[in-house]
Formats: structure tokens, C-alpha cells, sequence
């Protein structure tokens, strides 16, 4: 990515899919040119999470709400401490943001952080062509990076592509901390980062855990080091085809019947521990009003999402697995895609979603609680023997 912070507001810029398609507008943010895997989030709120969300390397998100930075951008809600998407479309930027806890306005924002946007598209038009064709690579380019239009098409498809990428090590913490239990403390848990959004674990020690947090490279061993009471393996970017690292120290956790809870990339590895494959989706689930069925109660969930990959399991039979009987515990009521596994032999689950609800509905919020019981159990279990 380059860029250039002078002249954003005025500058002509032009998105380029990788099949030819080009939508023109003015620059948005910062003025240059970057390429990522073009995805849309449906969400009508929450793009200061969504920015900061490190699942989101090297996607570039189209708004398909209209009206985007109404509420500016303030420093209490970023979920990492940097802007984490490749690039940002939206239709029609807020003029001025309006809210009591903005700092500065959402173009600001971007233009500080380096990150190209493009405004004033038909965001319409492009979220029906990545339905239609699926997601794919994406250029934006704005100021003196406009050229030739084949030249930037050319750019584009020499960019490299979603499926295959490793990337978790890239946007997870490079040491181990620790966030406190608020209040007293009750259960101790290691978290593996794969790109973890700060509100998780802050979720976790609501509850009354202390969470360790761990970098992508850690190990077995690093993860028992800190003597936990259970194991997170957060939600990040990337082919979980790629993963193999996750996937051997999530199979030693399972090994030794450790609570396990997964979200979102940790669903995924869940998924390939347990011997299942995983797949690209066609466009991915993108937005904060997913609604995903809890098999387990018969709920229906309103739940916040990022995933363009899922596992490929059995939807409606228990599979046997190297460590017990699995089933498929959620599934999203749009396709049908899994969005949840469990173990029925040992203390084990994922979800795909983000439970954390930052931003999002408060739906899930449970799960933290179901985790936070396999542990007592588990505790109280030990004990007894």
C-alpha cells in the first residue's frame, strides 16, 4: 500500500475488481492505492469496531449501508490499537459527525492511519456483483495512482489472494499479557491470539477470569505454563487451511480434556482438529444481523459476524472424531452454513460468530457463560476424584 495524505477530499479515485469491473468516485480517507479481498459488511452501525477488527487484513469492506461516519470516531471503542482494513468504500461519507463522544470525523480517521477509501459509488450495485460473482480482489486507487485502466486492472490481479493466506501471526500480539478478573478472580485462562478483538477478553473478565493472552506461535507448552482453567482460541484473518500450528496445539489441549472454547478462526481450527475440512464461502457473512439457530435450545440468535471460510461437517448426525463424538451445535438460518461445533465426550465448543458483540447484538453473550460453567464443572469434577 501507498499513500499520501494530501489532497483526499478532492481527489478522483477508481475501484478495480479483479474481473474488470470499475466503479469511480472521490477519495475517501487517505489518497494512493491499496488491494485487499473486496467484502461487504452489512451493518448499519459499528464501522469503529469493524475498522479495528484484525480479522478484517487485507479485506477491503464495502459499507452497504448508504450513510456511513454520522457518529465520527472516538478512543473508547476500537477493538485493537490500529485500523486494520486494507481499504474502505462507502456511498455517501457523513459531512460533519454528530455524536457527544466523538473525538474526530471518520475520514480523519482513515486519512491518519494511511488507509485509501473511495467514496461516492453505487455501493448497491457493487455488493449485488460480489453476491453474484463472489468475493474477490480489489484495488483502490486514488490521486496520482490513477492510470490507465488496464495497467490498473493488471495491478490487481498480480495482487495476492485470500484463499492461502497465513495470516494470524501478523496481526497477533508479538508477547504474552494479561487482562485482570474485575472483581474476584475465579477462573484462570490462556487465549491464543489469532488476531483477538479487545472486547473478548475483557467479556471474560466480567465474568470473573484472568486471561492470559498468548501470541499465534505459542505453544503447548506455553499455553500451560500459565496453569489454566480453560483455553480460548480467538476469532482472525486468514485460510484456516494454512493453520497448521493452531491446529496441533488446539489437538494438545484436547488431548488433556481441558475446557476449550472457540471463536470464530477458533471455530475453524476446532473444526480441522477435530479432522473436518474447511472451505471459502462464496461471499462470506459480513455484518451484525446474522441470525444463526442454537441447536442445542432451539434459539434464534441475532449474532455479529466476519468469516469468508467455514468447516465442512455433517449437519444432522454425530460424528466420531480422534477425541469423541462431535455434532454441529449452530448453524446460520440464511445457508445453512456451520456456525458451531461440540464435543459430547469432553468440555469443548466453538461458534463461528462473535459473541463479544462489539459491535453487535447482545444475543450470544451467553457463551461466555457456557464456557465459564465447563470450567466450574470441570473444577468441581476434579475435585471429586
Amino acid at each position: 500500500m501507498t499513500t499520501s495524505t494530501r489532497g483526499a477530499a478532492k481527489a478522483p479515485a477508481v475501484l478495480v475488481l479483479e474481473d474488470g469491473r470499475i466503479f469511480r468516485g472521490r477519495a475517501y480517507g487517505a489518497v494512493g492505492e491499496t488491494f485487499g479481498e473486496a467484502v461487504f459488511s452489512t451493518g448499519m452501525t459499528g464501522y469503529q469496531e469493524t475498522l479495528t477488527d484484525p480479522s478484517y487484513h487485507r479485506q477491503v469492506v464495502v459499507m452497504t449501508a448508504p450513510h456511513v461516519g454520522n457518529t465520527g470516531v472516538n478512543d473508547e471503542d476500537p477493538e485493537s490499537s490500529r485500523i486494520w482494513v486494507s481499504g474502505y468504500v462507502v456511498r455517501d461519507p457523513a459531512r460533519k459527525p454528530s455524536n457527544w463522544r466523538s473525538r474526530r470525523s471518520l475520514d480523519e480517521e482513515l486519512t491518519a492511519q494511511g488507509v485509501v477509501g473511495i467514496s461516492g459509488i453505487d455501493t448497491r450495485a457493487l455488493t449485488r456483483h460480489l453476491r453474484e460473482r463472489g468475493a474477490m480482489r480489489v484495488g483502490i486507487f486514488s490521486g496520482e495512482a490513477v492510470m490507465d485502466d488496464a495497467v490498473l486492472l493488471a495491478k490487481v490481479q498480480d495482487a495476492p489472494q485470500m484463499k492461502g493466506a497465513n495470516l494470524s501471526a501478523e496481526v497477533a500480539t508479538k508477547e504474552k499479557y494479561v487482562v485482570p478478573a474485575i472483581g474476584e478472580k475465579k477462573f484462570t485462562v490462556a487465549a491464543v491470539d489469532l488476531g483477538i478483538k479487545g472486547m473478548t477478553p475483557h467479556r471474560m473478565a466480567e465474568r470473573g477470569i484472568e486471561v492470559h493472552v498468548l501470541p499465534a506461535t505459542a505453544t503447548v507448552e506455553d499455553v500451560y505454563a500459565v496453569d489454566p482453567d480453560g483455553v480460548f482460541f480467538s476469532n482472525g484473518p486468514g485460510d484456516p487451511a494454512t493453520a497448521d500450528h493452531a491446529v496441533s496445539v488446539m489437538q494438545g489441549v484436547l488431548e488433556r480434556k481441558t475446557p476449550l472454547f472457540g471463536i470464530c478462526f477458533g471455530n475453524q481450527i476446532l473444526g480441522r482438529a477435530l479432522g473436518f475440512g474447511t472451505y471459502k464461502l462464496k461471499y462470506g457473512h459480513r455484518g451484525i444481523n446474522q441470525p444463526v439457530q442454537d441447536r442445542t435450545t432451539g434459539k434464534v440468535e441475532v449474532t455479529a459476524h466476519n468469516h469468508g471460510f467455514a468447516v465442512d461437517a455433517p449437519l444432522d448426525k454425530v460424528s466420531e472424531t480422534p477425541f469423541g463424538r462431535a455434532e454441529v451445535s449452530h448453524v446460520c438460518l440464511n445457508d445453512n452454513v456451520v456456525e458451531g461445533l461440540q464435543l459430547l465426550d469432553q468440555p469443548a465448543f466453538s461458534v463461528q460468530y462473535h459473541p463479544e458483540a462489539a459491535a453487535g447484538p447482545h444475543d450470544a453473550a451467553y457463551l461466555f457463560d457456557r464456557f465459564t460453567s465447563l470450567m466450574s464443572t470441570t473444577q468441581m469434577e476434579a475435585e471429586r476424584a
